[in-house]
């Protein structure tokens, strides 16, 4: 699916904000500008009063490897994804190296993170707490949605076809540029197996 011209200019938005603030302060006022580009506020780099879609939710099918957006009933996109280093199965705790099964909320995001971008999800909740607590064992948390890391220690070939996070759900970068901008915080996240 190509995307319209606007999202590139917003995407690179994104990545300029994200990278040097204080000097693209120029730039992102002729970007602001442009005619052609959607309506930005400056000061948290989102898209305001555009016409790009907001997702309502988003899907992961792990045994897939498969992420999904959607706009109500609409998929509005679909991603290939890559997991925690042992995927098979709900995490259980603090340093198992899996993703997290069941329905979370995507919240906070961070553009400086060490990886491209990332958006946390509410992992760990009460359930998970105590079963973790149960076998002994913090639940661990820090769980996000992000793109690579920004110091890469292997190929992005690595990266994109092995299961390489601890417990996180990767995307390529300029996937991760899509799912920040049709993405809200507070939406919810199905996990499922």
């Amino acid at each position: 699916m190509g995307l319209p011209s606007r999202w590139c200019i917003a995407m690179l938005w994104v990545v300029l904000s994200a990278v040097a603030p204080a000097a693209n302060a120029a730039t992102a006022a002729t970007a602001a500008s442009a005619s052609s580009t959607p309506n930005f506020d400056s000061r948290t780099a989102r898209l305001r009063d555009s016409d790009l879609p907001i997702a309502t939710h988003v899907v992961v099918h792990k045994a897939e490897r498969r992420l999904e957006i959607f706009q109500g009933d609409e998929q509005l996109r679909e991603f290939r994804i890559a997991l925690g280093g042992d995927p098979t199965g709900h995490k259980m705790f603090e340093g198992d190296s899996r993703t997290p099964e069941g329905r979370y909320m995507l919240g906070a995001r961070n553009a400086r993170s060490e990886f491209f971008l990332s958006m946390h999800v509410s992992y760990p909740n009460a359930t998970d707490t105590a079963r973790a607590r149960k076998m002994g064992r913090r639940p661990g948390g820090l769980i996000m949605v992000h793109g690579q890391p920004n110091e890469p220690k292997r190929s992005a070939r690595y990266y994109e076809s092995e299961d390489w996070t601890d417990g996180c759900i990767a995307l390529t970068n300029a996937d991760m540029m899509e799912f920040w901008l049709l993405v809200p915080s507070n939406t919810p996240i199905d996990i499922r197996p």
